[in-house]
């Protein structure tokens, strides 16, 4: 029982409907036909027992005495009931024809050895005793009908009240066979044209419900895989983004050590610099060259001099180290504007050339303020350790924007260097990367002894700040 259930359970709308609904209309069709038919068929019998029964009666009621105040029938009615039944129209029509009183008693009968008889009346015969027409098809099971039984023929039987002058009171009543062969393939065509229309709307009704309920069935159907698709989708959406969250406090987590090695790696240039130079002023400042009144005024020129020059040497450093992080006014620049910026910042501060190719390069005005900050960081640590691994050799720098996709390539002719090695390349590539990273780029790194190439892809956004 579970398993057919659960294989009902799989099965579309359509389906279920189909089968269910074929069953109730197989069944509704059965029993709505045989009513139909049944209803019909009563209706014809009834019909034409009353037609036949009003042309008997026209034809015999003239012949009959007063059955109200005789109880039988004399031997002058006899001989014309009998020349009647048989040598007018009745004789093809009628099988057999009695007359009952209301007790039972056979008053005539075309069968002789019938009359003065008395039966015990059958409900059809008690029926008629009260007015009504009662008719059937089919052959009668009453003692008095054996004839009728032995013809092997179809035959109608009709119950007819006879029904007295004057005050319509049922005094007799006229039991008669009428032959039913025509009878018979009539009702036969009634009740085959009545099952043929019974079917024929059925089967528009149902065929009309099965095609609904099936575009029903296949809307449901498409509207439920484009649900399980967007479910997919919006499921792989969450995955993403849990993703990215994971990656965002990865970053977060990064950026936070590398700022501190920032700090720590600006800490040890301004001691290792000009700290290392003002100390060695100080010291200078209190020699004996300078204190001593019996020396040439000429070798205490010579150490001012010095003096001076070393502290020249310290304020060159703090600007070289101020220039590499204070970042330029960018806002309001293109994107080639930026890239070229850094550049020529970059050979100012290090006297070395750098190729920039921007050619066919078009739009990048709106590019968000963040991305144009990634690209200046990007290009001004590419281009310093082209400067620190290559000595300047070969630098260039290349820009391709296709639609909202950004690429920018920083390329040397250095020897190269080992990428995984944190020991040669420091914070800067590690920072590097986690920067394009918290924009949704990605860094390719191509080394080799004829050259280091570094690579940023950026997706931008669709809706562009300034």
């Amino acid at each position: 029982m579970a398993r057919l259930i659960g294989f009902w359970n799989s099965q579309s709308l359509a389906r279920q409907f189909l089968a269910a609904g074929g069953v109730v209309w197989l069944t509704a069709m059965l029993v709505i036909g045989a009513l139909v038919s049944h209803l019909i068929e009563r209706a014809v019998t009834r019909n034409s027992a009353a037609a036949t029964a009003l042309y008997v009666d026209g034809l015999i009621a003239p012949l009959l005495p007063d059955l109200k105040t005789g109880e039988t029938i004399d031997e002058v009615t006899r001989r014309a009931l009998d020349e009647t039944f048989a040598q007018s129209p009745l004789k093809d029509r009628i099988f057999s024809f009695r007359l009952w009183r209301p007790d039972g008693l056979v008053l005539y009968s075309t069968e002789k050895d019938l009359v003065g008889k008395t039966f015990a009346p059958n409900e059809d015969l008690a029926e008629a005793m009260k007015g009504s027409i009662v008719a059937q098809l089919g052959l009668a099971d009453d003692p008095e009908s054996g004839r009728e039984r032995d013809a092997g023929k179809p035959l109608l039987e009709i119950y007819n009240p006879v029904l007295q002058p004057w005050t319509g009171e049922v005094v007799a009543v006229s039991e008669f066979y009428e032959r039913a062969e025509d009878f018979r393939a009539s009702l036969a065509t009634a009740r085959r044209q009545s099952w043929m229309a019974v079917a024929g709307a059925a089967a528009i009704i149902f065929l009309t419900l099965s095609a609904i309920v099936v575009r029903g069935s296949r809307t449901i159907e498409e509207q439920s895989g484009a649900l399980a698709a967007r479910v997919e989708e919006l499921s792989a959406l969450l995955s993403e983004n849990r993703l990215l969250n994971e990656r965002l406090q990865r970053a977060s987590r990064r950026t936070a050590a590398l700022n501190e090695s920032h700090l720590r790696r600006i800490g040890a240039d301004l001691h290792d610099g000009p700290a290392q130079l003002i100390a060695y002023a100080a010291l200078r400042l209190g020699s004996r060259r300078l204190t001593d009144p019996a020396l040439e005024p000429g070798i205490r020129t010579a150490e001012l001099d010095a003096i001076k020059m070393r502290l020249d040497e310290a304020m060159d450093e703090i600007r070289s180290i101020c220039s590499g992080l204070v970042l330029p006014h960018i806002e309001h620049l293109a994107l080639c504007e930026v890239i070229e910026r850094a550049a020529r910042a970059h050979e100012h501060r290090t006297g070395t050339a750098v190729r920039i190719d921007l050619s066919g390069v078009r739009g990048g005005e709106n590019v968000p303020v963040s991305v144009k900050i990634c690209v200046y960081r990007f290009v001004q640590e590419a281009l310093n350790n082209a400067f620190r691994h290559a000595g300047g050799r070969g630098q260039a720098v290349s820009l391709s924007l296709a639609g909202d996709q950004l690429a920018i390539e920083v390329c040397d002719e250095g020897p190269g260097f080992d990428p995984a090695c944190p020991q040669e390349n420091g914070i800067g590539l590690t920072g590097m990367r986690e920067r394009i990273a918290a924009l949704g780029g990605d860094l390719d790194i191509e080394t080799s002894g004829r050259g280091t190439c570094l690579r940023l892809r950026l997706g931008l956004p669709t809706e562009e700040m300034t």
